[in-house]
């Protein structure tokens, strides 16, 4: 009997490792499964989180955008009849933040504008942009709205929002032309030039009276610093619109020297 069981016991040895073997296998196999779901579940949300912080949510259809002023050049239709234009280039704007009524007491989208080098970014303004998954701008401007915006931190705004016929207000710094007289700066005539005046064709002339009111009036038209003021102009029509190149060709005169950030509001 003792030599059967020792003959038998090698065999029960045999089928106890198999068995442990296909146990080790399937173990395994299920730890494989395991890991490549939760690695695959993982690369989701990695994906999901990577799409909201960077902010790569498609363009908005907003009614306002920040532009650069490229200058001005004139379009022929097709009667031959050329019209002064002002190009202005529209990249890219980005959307870096969102106010509500409920949040900030009022409603706002504001935009960035004019991408720079990441090096030229202040601490502040990285922190600022974090949060939309913007970066690297340094023009911002902040657009009020009506009502609460359901547009995305992160979008982008670029030429396709204008159409052929829209009608815009550009507002932009105008050009700064110094300390000017009085001619210059508020188009006064000046004295006459016969009838025995001398001296007096570029004077301003008199300022108030001397007994009554005793002073000069608040406001009075002199001599000072001309130009380099915030100017608005409205009611200018969208007369070309290139998407591929991002260029708006508005019909008139736009506040600014070249290169000027300009302001457009449908």
């Amino acid at each position: 009997m003792a030599t059967e069981e020792q003959k038998n016991k090698p065999e029960v040895e045999e089928k106890d490792v198999n068995a442990s073997e296909e146990v080790v296998e399937a173990t395994t196999e299920l730890s494989a499964e395991e890991v490549k779901a939760s690695t695959e579940a993982t690369t989701e949300d990695t994906e999901n989180v990577s799409e909201e912080v960077s902010g790569d949510t498609g363009s908005a259809d907003l009614p306002f955008v920040i532009g650069k002023k490229a200058g001005m050049t004139r379009i022929f239709d097709e009667n031959g009849r050329d019209y002064p234009t002002t190009v202005i280039e529209i990249a890219p704007c980005y959307v870096t933040q969102i106010k509500t009524l409920k949040n900030d007491g009022y409603s706002s989208v504001q935009l960035g504008f004019d991408e720079i080098p990441d090096r030229k970014v202040k601490q502040t303004q990285k922190g600022h942009l974090s949060k939309s998954g913007v970066s690297s701008v340094r023009n911002f401007k902040e657009f009020r709205t009506d009502s609460d915006s359901d547009v995305k931190l992160g979008s982008r705004v670029d030429a396709s929002i204008f159409e052929l016929g829209d009608f815009v207000a550009a507002t932009g710094t105008s050009k700064g032309r110094g300390f000017a007289g009085h001619m210059k700066r508020h188009g006064f005539g000046g004295g006459r030039r016969s009838h025995g005046k001398n001296s007096v064709m570029r004077k301003a002339g008199s300022i108030g009276a001397g007994s009554d009111p005793s002073r000069v009036w608040l406001g009075t038209r002199m001599a000072g610093r001309f130009g380099n003021d915030r100017v608005t102009v409205k009611n200018l029509e969208v007369i070309r619109v290139d998407v591929e190149s991002n260029l708006v060709f508005i019909k008139g005169a736009v506040p600014g020297a070249k290169n000027g950030f300009i302001y457009l509001v449908k």
